[in-house]
């Protein structure tokens, strides 16, 4: 048997070895551990790629750090240094019991920032990422950080108020509870055709073996996460991105099914002083696939 490419004997040495020696040993398995449960640590994982200035990728739900494929191409071709990480609950990542709020995210997030010793970087999130880089600078500043990317985001602030008209009403959320505690596995086909626009992007811009990749990952989540994340969406971001004093560029679809634009993206470019938006034309939620080469052109036009 082997764990991550070693063999299973090596890689049980080795994490052990991360325990008893400086916490920099971890890294060379992909894995930071950022708290405990019980008798496990809570580990996520990370890939760390090329050189030059640092951009750090946060994924949507309920996806991995696989699915910025296309953007860690096109940055790495570009001289970046690329950092994509596995939210906890996620992908490689651990799938602990607590911990799915965007305060927990953000300290997961400071661990991992901390223990690279990155400063001056670049943040990039989709989706639920975008609330990710949202959280980050809301709990640490933006000391370290030089530029944010909100991709297809749910910043600013989701739920329908009575301040908040362009919302969405809070039933909705718990109908997607109640559908993902039924039946998740078929929840998660019916949120992927809308992520895609599959009724009319299969065969275009998105192909069956592509949806049936990222179901796969999907459902490889775990079912406490997929579901406690839905609560975390509903976080009022209106405040911090009001301060946010880099500059920052909103890249997000006219077809987005999952998180309309009118609800997101505009109101978010209204809110942060000097942001940038950028439209992408009959973009679907999932645009970091449907439209990579407009989202890759925006992304790094921003960092250049």
């Amino acid at each position: 048997m082997s764990v991550l490419g070693l063999p299973t004997s090596l890689y049980l040495w080795a994490r052990e070895q991360s325990d008893v020696h400086d916490s920099k040993t971890r890294w060379k398995l992909g894995f930071i551990t950022v708290g405990q449960e019980n008798s496990t640590p809570i580990d996520l994982y990370y890939e760390d790629h090329g050189a030059g200035p640092a951009v750090v990728l946060s994924h949507g739900w309920p996806l991995s750090s696989a699915a910025w494929e296309k953007q860690a191409s096109a940055l790495l071709t570009a001289g970046y240094r690329v950092i994509a990480y596995d939210r906890r609950g996620f992908g490689k990542s651990s799938q602990p019991s607590t911990g799915y709020d965007y305060d927990t995210f953000a300290d997961d997030l400071h661990h991992l920032v901390t223990m690279l010793e990155l400063t001056s970087f670049a943040m990039a999130g989709h989706s639920m990422g975008g609330g990710e880089v949202a959280g980050y600078i809301q709990k640490y500043g933006t000391s370290a950080l030089r530029k944010a990317m909100f991709i297809s985001p749910v910043p600013p602030f989701l739920e329908k108020t009575v301040d908040n008209p362009t919302g969405v009403a809070a039933s909705v959320f718990t109908d997607i509870q109640n559908s993902i505690r039924a039946d998740r596995p078929a929840h998660l086909t019916t949120f992927l055709s809308d992520f895609f626009n599959v009724d009319v992007e299969l065969g275009k811009r998105v192909s069956t073996e592509v949806v049936q990749a990222h179901w796969n990952i999907a459902c490889g989540a775990s079912p406490t996460g997929t579901l406690e994340c839905v609560n975390a969406w509903l976080t009022d971001f209106r405040a911090v991105c009001a301060s946010i004093d880099i500059p920052s560029v909103i890249i997000h679809g006219d077809a987005d099914r999952i998180l309309p634009i009118d609800a997101t993206a505009k109101p978010l470019a209204a809110l942060i002083p000097h942001a940038q938006l950028v439209v992408i034309k009959d973009g679907s939620h999932g645009i970091p696939w449907t439209h990579a080469d407009e989202v890759n052109g925006a992304m790094l036009a921003f960092l250049a």
